[in-house]
């Protein structure tokens, strides 16, 4: 591992707006998020495997009266998220260093708000269906920590994803209501919902003539 990286696994370690699996802080965590982390009892969002965290901070900005973490478990990823927070002041976003599979360990039940998804990794293999970030045992989990109420949206580029989670997972479920859908996000009215807000890849695919597909949704109560 270089030098460059060891210094930055370092600087996570000690950053008041990163929590690590690792992390002393971690196994208290969970129900304290609004007193260890934000000090408020404003609302938290999460942004699913967040990369660079580019949404995390783009809302925290666009909602300066609610909390945002972005959760991944690639380090370097979450060191460019957590400095650009840092230098820009935010202090109602943080960044939680974790597989999304053990978020029922970060966040108690009803804790979370709303959740994005945002240009997940598709897992395009058939034997990989179970990974993908809008598969069955996914959703459960947020509907847990969302306690039934809050949206989840998921933003992607890839087509073959945003049909599968249409029409193999979400058409066999009966827990949520008020579903929105759109196949071109740039051409449509929900566009002003992003604020302006894209990533890296949104910018990537778009360039390359991919149109940007949008769903979001919300639990029955």
């Amino acid at each position: 591992m270089s030098r460059q990286k060891l210094k930055r696994f370092e600087d996570l370690r000690n950053r008041h707006n990163v929590i690590e699996y690792d992390d002393d802080r971690y196994s208290n965590i969970k129900s304290n998020w609004a007193n260890e982390i934000f000090k408020n009892s404003n609302p938290i969002n999460l942004e699913l495997a967040c990369g660079r965290g580019e949404y995390s901070i783009g809302l925290a900005k666009e909602f300066p009266n609610e909390n945002f973490v972005g959760v991944d478990i690639k380090g370097e990823r979450l060191w460019q998220g957590s400095t650009k927070a840092l230098e820009e002041g935010l202090e109602n976003v943080a960044f939680a260093r974790n597989f999304i599979l053990d978020l029922e360990q970060m966040f108690a039940k009803g804790e979370v708000k709303d959740i994005w998804i945002i240009h997940p990794d598709p897992r395009p293999r058939d034997r990989d269906e179970k990974r993908r970030l809008t598969f069955h045992r996914f959703l459960d989990i947020y509907k847990n920590i969302q306690g039934g109420n809050g949206r989840v949206h998921l933003k992607t580029d890839n087509t073959p994803l945003y049909e599968w989670t249409l029409n193999e997972v979400l058409a066999n479920r009966t827990d949520f209501k008020d579903l929105h859908f759109m196949d071109d996000l740039h051409n449509s009215v929900y566009l002003e919902e992003h604020y302006g807000i894209s990533t890296r890849y949104e910018r990537k695919f778009s360039k390359a003539g991919e149109t940007i597909k949008y769903l979001r949704f919300e639990w029955k109560v």
